[in-house]
């Protein structure tokens, strides 16, 4: 069987997302705007806000672009209004696929997303369909060949839940979404900063695939990470390192 490797899937989604910077820019945008409306304008106050602040600064958008966003909503500018929809299906496989949207059209978006699995041999499912496969948490990854004894040593005593050793020697701490922010500052001050950093959606159960199966599976995440109203895309499989080649 094929080695399988998060690292490789952190490593593909890093370079599609360096080659759109622009489309980050749009969905760091969006993230804070409802961020805002929903807790307020104060990071301090307002923990979902504060992580698009650090996605924003990590992504290097500029600061004016921040506090234009904020602004907007909270209504000390005029604005768009978006709306966040999440929509549910399988893939080719039966691979669960998780597709994070925010919109200011709904029945655009939908239309979008049912097209895009219906291309790549997919079927869009009903609200609850596949959701309840996934934990929304907090992962902070390492590159293989860091420091397993430092990390696990200061990921425990920051309040991590879990750290993981893959078999590609990368290393992931886990954490519950509501110190994810308090476990990356304590990573950060004991100077083990993560490679990457992130809320995700991780599947309680995966699906082993194929290279070949694998290849046609990125493609079709891939392609509904380019639609407009795409914020985050989540499957459930275990992909092959080798088909991220």
């Amino acid at each position: 069987m094929a080695g399988h490797s998060k690292w490789a899937n952190i490593q593909h989604r890093k370079k599609a997302q360096d080659a759109k910077r622009g489309k980050v820019f749009t969905r760091i945008n969006r993230e804070l705007t409802i961020a805002a409306r929903e807790g307020g304008g104060d990071p301090d106050s307002n923990p979902r806000l504060r992580l698009a602040i650090e996605k924003a600064n990590a992504a290097n958008m500029p600061k004016d672009n921040v506090e234009r966003a904020i602004k907007k909503a909270t209504g000390e500018l005029e604005g768009v209004s978006y709306e966040e929809i999440t929509y549910e299906g399988y893939a080719a496989g039966g691979v669960a696929v998780l597709v994070e949207c925010v919109t200011d059209n709904t029945n655009r978006t939908v239309g979008e997303v049912r097209h895009a699995f219906s291309k790549h041999g997919g079927n869009l499912g009903t609200d609850g369909s596949v959701n309840y496969l996934f934990n929304r948490l907090g992962v902070l990854s390492y590159a293989p060949g860091s420091d397993e004894e430092q990390i696990m040593d200061a990921a425990l005593e920051a309040g991590a839940d879990d750290v993981l050793v893959e078999d590609d020697g990368s290393i992931e701490v886990i954490t519950s979404f509501q110190d994810y922010l308090s476990v990356v500052e304590a990573m950060k001050a004991a100077e083990l900063k993560p490679d990457n950093a992130e809320i995700t959606m991780r599947a309680t159960t995966e699906v082993e695939v194929s290279v070949e199966d694998g290849q046609k599976l990125l493609n079709f995440l891939d392609f509904l990470e380019d639609l407009d109203d795409t914020q985050n895309v989540y499957s459930n499989a275990d992909i092959p390192a080798e088909a991220y080649e």
